[in-house]
């Protein structure tokens, strides 16, 4: 069957799409780039603006925390993830499944505003100090079910005759699992991790409501700044946080693509 052909208005939407998706996106960057201190002024072409983001104090340190809560909140949303994969991969009737399912994926469907606040209400319910630790907990909690739902995809798309090879070639259970089915699963808990740090890295809902003294993101500290006026500075931060952000999507798009490797 030929390739579906793209006619001069299919093509005209697509570029109009296109330009009002990204438009704003290339013009943010290209004035990231801007000599000028006045954002709208083009003054010419000048990097002084990145030099100057390496010597703000407070953005450099939102950076820094913004990362490290990407990092460890990506790596706890990773665990809690593919175990919850595991288990709704699992064959057969397993009691609670869709009450689990429905638990586990409510923070992908709930506005921003609720599961912040909600998560507020319990760390004040707790006694938690708010502070690193409950972004960190409150970014896990909202990307395990994007984790779950992407190693769910690939453990349900494993033939589950390798495994059941292994267990006929002696092979226990765990050791099927860890020799067999983990490693063909590996490239989208890979792109699960990805995928939550990004989201980690780039909310400002969800931390405005858990965040504390000392645990300022950089969506928090860039979104302040920007309610007194966009400065050049901020449009260089953005620039590195979409650079950053887009690099890992990208990664973990492709790492989702990989296939599996034949026997």
């Amino acid at each position: 069957m030929r390739g579906a052909r793209f006619g001069g208005l299919d093509l005209a939407i697509l570029a109009v799409g296109l330009a009002f998706l990204y438009g704003p996106m290339l013009l943010l960057v290209l004035y990231s780039f801007n000599a000028s201190r006045l954002v709208t002024v083009w003054g010419g072409f000048s990097t002084r603006w990145y030099a100057a983001l390496l010597a703000n104090e407070p953005l450099r340190e939102a950076s820094l925390v913004s990362l490290r809560v990407a990092l460890v909140s990506a790596a706890l949303a990773t665990l809690v993830g593919t175990l919850a994969a595991i288990l709704l991969a699992r064959p057969g009737r397993v009691a609670g499944r869709r009450t689990f399912t429905a638990l586990l994926l409510a923070p992908m469907v709930l506005p921003e505003v609720i599961v912040g606040l909600s998560l507020l209400l319990l760390f004040v319910a707790l006694g938690f100090e708010r502070g690193i630790w409950t972004v960190t907990l409150a970014h896990a909690t909202v990307t395990t079910a994007f984790v779950a739902v992407v190693v769910q995809a690939r453990l349900l798309g494993i033939e589950r005759d390798l495994e059941a090879a292994a267990r006929d070639l002696g092979a226990s259970p765990a050791t099927a699992f860890l020799t067999v089915t983990l490693p063909l699963a590996a490239p989208a808990i890979g792109a699960g991790f990805l995928l939550a740090f990004t989201l980690s890295l780039d909310d400002l809902v969800v931390a405005s409501f858990t965040a504390g003294p000392g645990s300022t993101t950089l969506p928090m500290r860039i979104y302040s700044s920007v309610r007194l006026g966009v400065t050049p500075e901020i449009n260089a931060a953005s620039s590195l946080l979409m650079g950053l952000v887009g690099a890992a999507v990208l990664v973990a798009s492709l790492a989702s693509r990989r296939r599996a490797p034949t026997t």
